[in-house]
């Protein structure tokens, strides 16, 4: 018995044996993620694609690049889903899109689907997401996904050594070291030191480097600060570690055929488009000097006066009514007396500052400006407006903090906090769920 596998996007694929065709993760936009754009670039078929069956589609977590409404929209509605996530929310908003066979995954326990059996593997961070594991014809297959193996599940995965096929995250991204590049640290310059003891542990025939690497906009200084780990990179160091493994590039739309014998290509899924040259690698610059948010904030439309209005009156009241509401992390940057400056740029590169005294789960805003700063926030207004009202992920909100020199005891305490305390990052992201895709369900029940 073989087992087909093509690859769709990201940590998106396509398994089929014996008849049966199953899909994981599968996100058929570009871009995705609103602002994310794929690397290579694909295009897809999306009328062919509403021709195709799946006996089952399987979501690792409720990411956006992992579920997205407006791709799960373009599918039968009778396909059986099966989804990891701990929020009721997720299931009641895929079934509000239509969706009737709408399952939780339970760790460990697996589903059957034709001749295969698709069992959900604990990933490191269990609150979140899951890996899974594929099993078909006496093959066995890991799809990392974009998580990590925590150590303790490692002895459980490696009873299964040698894995067939291993689909391996092999990017670490930079999407908190971007929020503050001046004061981010350089990348390591080699693979973390656990991938190369996990993977000899596994001991796969093939390794596929999985996630995707994307681009943002051609003028973003994101395009070149990601992602520091190149293919190339990637296919050194794991080949001269694991002599035996075979290291395949799958770019979207390529698939192969696995059995015992070995790994055959195939034809390529016919409603993913490849466009342009497939086999390209990201180019990193750690060492590159980004742009004033002012600058990034000039190549944004204008908002509306509605639009203005809404980001205005949130700085003004809303993130004020929304931080007192939270609960402060432990050991949090803000349990003592700070201030904080919050700047909102236009289209036209201008700013409007905020400033806030805050103490714990207390705020309070300052007329005028301050003598002294303890932390600041910097964002493009549209970008803003996005996040509020579109769903848009810190990922591409374009924030920087702290690009100042405070006092010395400021500088001493900003060592050990967190980006992510961040005041505006909490009130925008934290104790949401599925922003991005409830605003993709309104959006397409007003077009139904």
């Amino acid at each position: 018995m073989t087992l087909t596998i093509s690859r769709i996007l990201h940590a998106g694929y396509v398994f089929e044996c014996a008849g049966a065709r199953i899909a994981f993760d599968p996100v058929v936009e570009n871009p995705f993620s609103r602002n994310c754009h794929a690397f290579p670039d694909v295009r897809f078929d999306h009328a062919q694609l509403r021709d195709v069956r799946f006996d089952a589609v399987f979501i690792s977590h409720f990411h956006d690049d992992h579920c997205s409404f407006d791709s799960l929209d373009l599918l039968d509605r009778a396909t059986p889903m099966y989804i990891y996530c701990l929020f009721d929310e997720l299931f009641d908003m895929v079934r509000e899109l239509g969706f009737v066979h709408v399952y939780p995954l339970r760790i460990d326990t697996p589903v059957q689907v034709g001749a295969m059996t698709v069992t959900p593997r604990e990933a490191m961070d269990a609150d979140v997401d899951s890996m899974f594991h594929i099993q078909a014809g006496g093959l066995n297959v890991l799809n990392v996904v974009d998580s990590w193996i925590d150590p303790h599940m490692l002895p459980a995965l490696a009873r299964f050594a040698p894995w067939d096929m291993v689909l391996w995250p092999f990017q670490t991204m930079r999407e908190i070291e971007v929020l503050s590049p001046s004061r981010a640290a350089p990348a390591p310059p080699r693979l973390p030191e656990e991938w190369i003891d996990q993977l000899t542990a596994l001991k796969p025939r093939y390794v596929v480097p999985s996630s995707c690497q994307f681009v943002q906009e051609p003028w973003s200084w994101y395009n070149h600060a990601f992602f520091p780990i190149a293919y190339r990179q990637f296919e050194e160091e794991v080949g001269a570690a694991l002599p035996d493994a075979r290291i395949v590039r799958m770019n979207p739309s390529v698939s192969f055929v696995l059995d015992r014998d070995g790994l055959t290509a195939a034809p390529p899924l016919a409603w993913v488009v490849p466009v342009g040259e497939q086999d390209v690698d990201y180019r990193y610059q750690g060492h590159a000097a980004p742009p004033r948010t002012a600058d990034i904030a000039r190549h944004f439309a204008p908002l509306t006066a509605a639009q203005q209005t809404r980001v205005m009156d949130y700085c003004a009241s809303g993130l004020l009514d929304k931080y007192r509401g939270m609960e402060l992390p432990e050991e949090s940057f803000f349990e003592k007396p700070r201030v904080w400056r919050l700047s909102v740029f236009d289209h036209a590169g201008e700013g409007t500052h905020f400033h806030y005294r805050i103490e714990g789960d207390a705020i309070e805003p300052i007329d005028g400006a301050p003598d002294a700063l303890s932390w600041t926030t910097e964002v493009p207004g549209a970008r803003l407006y996005a996040a509020l009202e579109l769903g848009e992920a810190l990922t591409s909100m374009y924030m920087r903090m702290n690009d100042a020199v405070f006092d010395a005891q400021t500088e001493a305490d900003l060592r050990d906090a967190e980006l992510v305390d961040d005041p505006l990052i909490r009130c925008l992201f934290n104790d949401v769920f599925g922003a991005y895709q409830a605003a993709q369900l309104r959006r397409i029940k007003q077009g139904s």
